[in-house]
């Protein structure tokens, strides 16, 4: 049976565009069509639909407000069309907040044009998000339930799987193995943003190691994203910047669009930022990359982290990192929004642990600080 689709903004050319683009997946079906964000929550709570894609600016009630009002009443997966700017940035972010599951860029020439790619991402997205279970939007919809319930609930209706078994699941780090670290890195994507909200701002202002982060993200948005965490945040979050020196309490955002390379010594280690315009790599940042450059410097003393997100992204540069004596975790299966990177470094078997999303941030301040 087809995912049902919800399509919703005011321009009709937009409409009809997107549209046409789901329905050429059998898998995906446009129910219905929404012109502003009042239509849209009544048709949610009507219809019903598994995806509901949404503009941020309409009339009558915009995107955001949109989203929290099905959030309330009709708790949906939902995809959020954003503009390539700053101001556009921002709103998206407050959408995800608000619930939504994802975004991407909104762009009138591509969908015009009907390219392959465009419509393909389009449609891939909308599939990945669409997949994702009703009572875990439910639970995002809400209020946090406890980390001991999110557990019985995980092991409800689940069979052994590979990721199991390559895998060790825990729900919490109650004792630090007593490893000594000298980098924190992270790497997410589809549905990162809110995930890396959620564990950075449990650190403490006096974390003691500096922390890298790479995010899947257009250019336009990540200098919005790392001002977003820092306002929230007790550490110091920035998006990096060429020659930053990694400093202990303060995270590093990569920038959108371009590659974060770690240089120079354990006891003196700076950032890179450099332009990518390899085909070869598909993803500008890459986990990979960084993640291949904090081996070289810190060798085994990172503990890396992949979060939720589409693809394998993550995988070889944990390689790399677990080769050196590193230690990976994974966020599990049930908190992912797409359980496409954590499991892939589960089933590669690099990942030794895979945690709750509500415990990540606990068990890092219990591993690091040797509690």
């Amino acid at each position: 049976m087809a995912y049902k689709v919800l399509v919703v903004d005011d321009s009709s050319f937009f409409r009809r565009r997107v549209t046409d683009i789901l329905n050429k997946d059998a898998n995906l079906e446009v129910i219905d069509v929404a012109v502003n964000g009042k239509e849209a929550v009544e048709k949610a709570i009507s219809l019903k639909p598994d995806v509901i894609t949404m503009d941020i600016e309409m009339p009558l009630l915009n995107g955001i407000e949109a989203v929290k009002q099905i959030m309330a009443k009709a708790p949906t997966s939902i995809l959020m069309f954003s503009s390539l700017t700053h101001k556009g940035a921002k709103a998206t972010l407050e959408a995800l907040d608000a619930g939504a599951l994802d975004f991407l860029p909104k762009k009138f020439n591509e969908i015009a044009k009907n390219t392959d790619d465009a419509g393909s991402l389009l449609r891939q997205r909308v599939a990945q998000i669409a997949r994702k279970r009703t009572s875990s939007i439910h639970r995002r919809a809400s209020t946090a339930i406890p980390a001991a319930k999110a557990r019985s609930l995980s092991g409800l209706n689940k069979t052994t799987t590979k990721t199991e078994v390559n895998s060790s699941s825990s729900s919490l780090v109650t004792k630090s193995s007593g490893k000594s670290y000298k980098l924190l890195a992270i790497g997410t994507s589809t549905g990162g943003p809110i995930a890396l909200q959620k564990i950075l701002t449990q650190l403490p202002a006096d974390f003691p190691l500096p922390i890298i982060m790479v995010q899947h993200m257009p250019a336009a948005f990540t200098l919005a994203f790392a001002n977003r965490l820092n306002s929230l945040c007790k550490i110091s979050v920035k998006e990096a910047e060429d020659g930053d020196v990694l400093k202990p309490g303060c995270a590093y955002l990569a920038p959108g669009g371009r590659q974060m390379i770690i240089d120079g010594s354990e006891s003196n280690a700076k950032l890179k930022i450099r332009d990518d315009t390899s085909e070869r790599i598909a993803f500008k940042p890459s986990v990979d990359i960084s993640f291949g450059s904090a081996a070289k410097v810190y060798s085994g003393s990172v503990l890396g982290v992949i979060l939720t997100g589409m693809g394998s992204d993550g995988r070889e540069g944990s390689r790399m990192l677990k080769s050196k004596g590193a230690k990976i975790w994974a966020q599990d299966e049930e908190s992912c929004v797409v359980y496409g990177m954590p499991q892939a470094v589960a089933v590669a078997g690099v990942s030794e642990l895979s945690l709750p999303l509500n415990d990540i941030a606990t068990s890092i301040i219990k591993e690091v600080a040797h509690g």
